[in-house]
């Protein structure tokens, strides 16, 4: 441990790069410490974090109730697999259920699996209960999504970068336009044997993408027109990121599946769920599904602790405030903007689209400059820029970060 803390900067990455598989691009900076909104590198300049470790860590960096039960439970029991009971699981369960109004939980540990979670979920129900005959059921997805990175997830993106290569690809996929009712409709009116339809409330990778208003009702309604599964991929959205406990929240719209994961620990540990009532559940049984990791006590121990700090803290009602904050003073500069066309999104789920090409390397070199002013955020699809701080940032806090934001911006002005 004494040799990794005296590690330059230069040195911790020449590690990674030749000891480690090259399956990110990350920005050339290398912490060693959080707390709250700030991160520090091995060298000890500080940042704002305006990633928030993708949404995970909507808490704020270390923070010391969720740190404390990882501590006190890791002590004691740190895993049994499910082949036993433990005494952390049920009454985690117990909380998360009635805390997003939903009959049963599903633990699994990151985001990807519990997006296979709920598609086996699904499909399960689609032949035990709805009827559809087996092997013949097809989920409605969203071009543009990320729902993950596994063989069955990229077979339903469009991302070139995350397929190429990676086939044969698994069927039972259909794509269609997001925030298009009738591209929804059509599918579901011509097709007997879909399942589900799996939709992320904002579509994040694609670069904070808010759908029209009323979009997730109307989808919602013709789904349970069709006895189909309308599918909540909250595992970004969710956890009062948006302003409201869940994105779909905004809409009052209540998902049959619900999908979480990143901030259901924040950051402190991996941790994911899928949450459905007993009449979809109910058809998991013994050996259909499980993770030897899966509901481990830690896992449940950070879960409760970090959804009470969500709750005790008002966090959605901060993000809600200090999103609106953020866009109305990031607008004053963008109105006289020649580089900036517009930023949106919805509570501190928030992004700026810059005016070039996707191809273009303008907000990989704007995020290159925010980090020398003492910001942190990632470019993506190519020309835009996403700003998602912790939850807990400050008004202070926020004004601050858009003066660095404005500042940097405008050394790109033409």
């Amino acid at each position: 441990m004494n040799v990794l803390n005296q590690l330059t900067s230069q040195e911790a990455m020449d590690l990674e790069n030749k000891y480690g598989a090259h399956n990110y691009h990350p920005l050339p900076v290398v912490l060693s410490r959080g707390e709250g909104v700030y991160v520090w590198d091995v060298e000890g300049k500080q940042y704002y974090d305006f990633l928030s470790a993708y949404s995970a860590v909507n808490q704020g960096h270390c923070h010391p109730k969720i740190v404390n039960a990882l501590i006190n439970q890791a002590q004691n029991l740190t895993l049994t697999s499910r082949a036993f009971y433990n005494d952390v699981l049920g009454k985690y369960e117990k909380f998360a259920t009635e805390y997003f109004g939903f009959n049963k939980l599903l633990p699994m540990n990151t985001g990807a699996e519990a997006v296979e979670t709920a598609i086996k979920l699904c499909r399960k129900w689609a032949y035990e209960v709805k009827g559809i005959n087996e092997n013949e059921a097809e989920i409605i997805v969203c071009k543009n999504n990320f729902h993950g990175r596994t063989t069955t997830i990229i077979s339903f993106s469009n991302d070139i970068v995350a397929r190429k290569n990676f086939g044969p690809y698994t069927k039972g996929f259909i794509k269609i336009e997001y925030d298009n009712l009738q591209a929804l409709e059509t599918v579901l009116v011509n097709n007997k044997n879909v399942a589900g339809f799996l939709v992320e409330p904002i579509q994040g990778e694609a670069g904070v993408y808010v759908p029209s208003e009323g979009y997730l009702t109307k989808a919602k309604a013709l789904c349970e027109a069709h006895n189909v599964l309308f599918i909540a991929d909250e595992v970004q959205t969710g956890i009062a990121r948006t302003g409201k406990l869940l994105a779909v929240d905004h809409e009052n719209v209540k998902p049959d599946v619900l999908i979480l994961g990143k901030a259901l620990s924040g950051g402190v540990y991996p941790v994911s769920a899928v949450l459905a009532n007993d009449a979809i559940m109910n058809v998991i049984k013994p050996g259909s599904h499980g993770s030897t990791f899966g509901g481990n006590p830690v896992a449940a121990a950070v879960a409760i602790a970090a959804l009470e700090v969500v709750r005790d803290e008002d966090l959605a009602e901060n993000a809600e405030t200090m999103g609106q904050l953020f866009r109305r003073e990031l607008n004053k500069y963008i109105k006289t903007s020649n580089l900036v066309n517009l930023v949106r999104g919805k509570g501190l789920l928030n992004a700026i689209v810059i005016e070039d090409d996707e191809e273009s390397e303008t907000a990989w070199n704007i995020c290159l400059a925010l980090r020398d002013n003492g910001l942190l955020a990632k470019p993506t699809h190519g020309n835009i820029i996403r700003f998602a701080p912790p939850l807990v940032i400050t008004e202070e806090q926020v004004l601050d970060c858009v003066s660095i934001i404005v500042k940097t911006l405008k050394g790109f002005e033409e």
